[in-house]
């Protein structure tokens, strides 16, 4: 518990022993009743001074509907009609509410304080006599060379330069799995060293590394409200002063109708059932357990490596009834193989790959990575020049002054160039020279071993439809699509084909559920933005993937997309669960309070414990 819980618990145990001595004094002397109604201020104002401030405070500042000023005017009026023990009670048992109610918001907090531990402290700097120095990491420049010792947090991005180690990268991906480095591989903040000394190069400043910026992201989650949240906060605002109007009604129209009516002017029955209706009208269930269920799916899911922009966002995805994947790094590993080469009459094998291998070694594709490993010897850039690269289509480039176009079916259409089509499933990569086609090479990528399970659980989750996009030759993205188990596919697209088929399927999806994309964030960004919730898939690191997503998954297993749902689901089910149960009830209660059947204690269930058992449901979002 904080010191200010204990110091609450403190106040509310002292209330309730004072409490009960007078009832004890009360019962066994005969003093004044004004006597006992005096010192039952004293438990009173143990119990409640701060409510008594705080609406206070709130009617200074023109606020005055809130939860401090119903229960306020509710246990004062109690107290000026004599029933003091009531009032003293009221309070008490709003007070251990508010209680019950901040240990909950800390547990949820905790989740989120957790994740933030991966902030590091400090950089270490390597000075000329070989001693570290601590820095700050804010002062650490791009370039850079730090050392992260066996047990310290990386502070900041950067290329490993010197040392092997393994990393747990649980705080950032919620996988538990320790992943291997070694030098040349890159390295993010908020990894924690296991056991190797290493040197980094630091390729970003500490406020853009990719701790600081999951941290912001988390921290401004709440900027972003659901539909179910303003819904709540709207009304409260005008349920709040109906209520008040209403009991104001309770206390003084019927008094007046049976007094005019000669029936008699009991004000005080009425004014005691205008307070309970008070008590019971409070709406702190609403808007203390909705935004915690919101706040505890937040913190839920960033233990597992998924980020979410802000409540509103989760909402979304609650409601989501098609999954759109990209098939490269979402449904395959990314990871590509030369697997055949066909060169045409005339042509050696090796000659196909040179050309192929020289004239894509500017290229970051991942095909043309895989093109200079096959190729298996280090390339002589200074042989290539004017190098073109086309999004969707390949490279032009010059190779020893002849020009090479390396790229699909399109590329050689657009370069005139008569060629063969492969049939085989893959990524095919026509190469001509110079007007002449040189032949084609095959590369494939494997499905993840998890997609056909990944893809069953959304349809488990309540998908409807699962649709993949690929720039893929045709065949090869209906191999990939049917291992997969998707219902639908489209291939041969460009970029802009992407956002075209998206508009098509958000034209055609039911109104009433949302349409989910999952791509690497990069390249997929302008779909990613397109889409009502965008999901960057192993975002670790890019800028690009946590700027254009709605949600970052921090590693690359599709898996977490249903897990992902299925959290956003239960929370929008237990949101609508408090919902109703607490206007039920106190809709319920209200009537019976205007009718004179419910007395002050239902006002307590009716407040203090729907807020109670609303928040208890509330923190079954914990665990997912």
């Amino acid at each position: 518990m904080t010191d200010r819980q204990k110091k609450m618990l403190k106040k509310i145990i002292l209330a309730v022993v004072l409490l009960g001595v007078l009832l004890t004094l009360q019962h066994f002397t005969d003093w004044p009743e004004w006597i006992f109604r005096l010192l039952m201020l004293v438990p009173y104002w143990i119990a409640g001074g701060d409510v008594l401030i705080r609406a206070w405070k709130g009617i200074r500042n023109h606020q005055v509907f809130d939860e401090n000023f119903l229960m306020s005017v509710a246990t004062i009026g109690a107290m000026i009609l004599g029933e003091s023990t009531e009032g003293v009670a009221v309070m008490v048992f709003y007070q251990i509410g508010e209680l019950f109610q901040s240990i909950a918001v800390g547990r949820s907090r905790k989740s989120i304080s957790d994740l933030m531990d991966i902030r590091p402290d400090y950089a270490n700097i390597e000075k000329e006599d070989g001693s570290l120095e601590q820095v700050d990491p804010d002062t650490v420049e791009i370039g850079t060379v730090i050392v992260v010792q066996p047990g310290e947090k990386v502070p900041i991005d950067g290329v490993v330069t010197e040392g092997v180690s393994t990393l747990n990268t649980a705080a950032l991906t919620g996988e538990s799995l320790p992943q291997d480095v070694r030098p040349g591989d890159s390295i993010y903040s908020g990894c924690v060293n296991n056991n190797g000394l290493l040197k980094i190069r630091t390729t970003k400043e500490f406020g853009e590394s990719t701790a600081s910026q999951i941290l912001d992201l988390v921290e401004n989650s709440s900027m972003k409200k659901a539909k179910a949240e303003n819904f709540t906060a709207r009304f409260a605002r005008v349920y709040t002063p109906v209520v008040c109007y209403s009991a104001l009604a309770v206390a003084v129209i019927p008094p007046l109708i049976l007094g005019l009516s000669g029936q008699g002017w009991d004000f005080g029955t009425w004014v005691q059932r205008a307070l309970t209706f008070l008590v019971i009208s409070c709406p702190c269930a609403l808007v203390v357990s909705v935004p915690l269920t919101f706040f505890g799916a937040i913190g839920g899911a960033s233990r597992k490596g998924i980020l979410v922009k802000g409540s509103n966002y989760l909402e979304a995805l609650a409601k989501t009834g098609t999954v759109v994947m990209d098939k490269t790094g979402t449904l395959t590993r990314g990871v590509f193989e030369v697997t055949a080469i066909h060169p045409a009459a005339g042509i050696t094998e090796a000659e196909l790959l040179e050309n192929a291998a020289l004239a894509e070694s500017y290229s970051t594709h991942p095909a043309a990575r895989s093109l200079r490993t096959a190729y298996g010897r280090d390339v002589d850039e200074t042989r290539v020049s004017q190098v073109e690269e086309k999004a969707g289509h390949g490279v032009r480039a010059s190779v020893d002054g002849r020009t090479v176009y390396v790229g699909n079916g399109r590329w050689m259409q657009e370069a005139g160039v008569a060629y063969e089509a492969c049939q085989e499933p893959g990524t095919i990569l026509y190469v001509a020279r110079d007007g002449r086609y040189l032949g084609s090479i095959l590369i494939s990528d494997r499905i993840k071993d998890n997609a056909r399970e990944a893809v069953a659980a959304m349809k488990a989750a309540g998908v409807h439809k699962t649709v993949m996009l690929t720039g893929d030759a045709e065949k090869s993205a209906a191999a990939i699509a049917a291992e997969a188990g998707v219902d639908e596919y489209h291939a041969q697209l460009l970029p802009q084909d992407k956002v075209t088929e998206i508009e098509k399927l958000l034209a055609a999806k039911n109104p009433k559920e949302t349409l989910a994309f999952a791509g690497d964030g990069i390249n997929d960004a302008p779909v990613l933005s397109r889409s009502d919730v965008g999901i960057a898939m192993g975002a670790m690191g890019s800028d690009a993937a946590i700027e254009a997503a709605d949600i970052v998954l921090m590693d690359d297993d599709i898996a977490k997309i249903p897990t992902a749902i299925r959290i956003a689901r239960k929370c929008l089910r237990i949101v609508w669960e408090n919902v109703i149960f607490a206007i039920v009830v106190k809709i319920a209660c209200l009537v019976m309070a205007a009718i004179g059947i419910a007395t002050m204690w239902w006002a307590v269930f009716a407040d203090v414990g729907v807020m109670v058992i609303c928040v208890i449901n509330s923190t079954r979002m914990l665990h997912n």
